[in-house]
């Protein structure tokens, strides 16, 4: 399940700790208890396969200290990850548009019942 965003979690997270902490073959504690936590988040997403971009989803499972540290490795990592990874970055970035176009046409068509 949501294998794709598991890989790119993680490498975003070690882009970010290697950058900012230093750390070279394994994670520091705090950035493995983040990756270990939005792995665990991404496992237990009520919405499964058919998840959307944690921005755009209605249900937010982080809590809010998680989620505003997620935010900002995704800010520090993302652009990264097009030098460093760019065929995991943008086949995420193809995914995430695809899977919130699929997302928000959902919800519109559940409006409109």
């Amino acid at each position: 399940m949501n294998e794709g965003e598991r890989k790119v979690v993680s490498k975003m997270i070690a882009i970010y700790c290697r950058s900012k902490h230093g750390s070279v073959k394994e994670l520091c504690s705090s950035c493995a208890l983040l990756r270990q936590y939005a792995l665990q988040r991404l496992e237990r997403c009520p919405f499964g396969e058919e998840k959307p971009a944690c921005a755009a989803c209605t249900v937010h499972c982080y809590k809010s200290d998680m989620r505003m540290k997620i935010k900002e490795v995704m800010r520090f990592a993302g652009p990264r990850m097009l030098f460093l990874y760019p065929v995991d970055a943008i086949r995420h970035l193809y995914r995430e548009h695809r899977r919130n176009r699929n997302y928000t046409a959902k919800i519109k068509t559940n409006q409109d019942r």
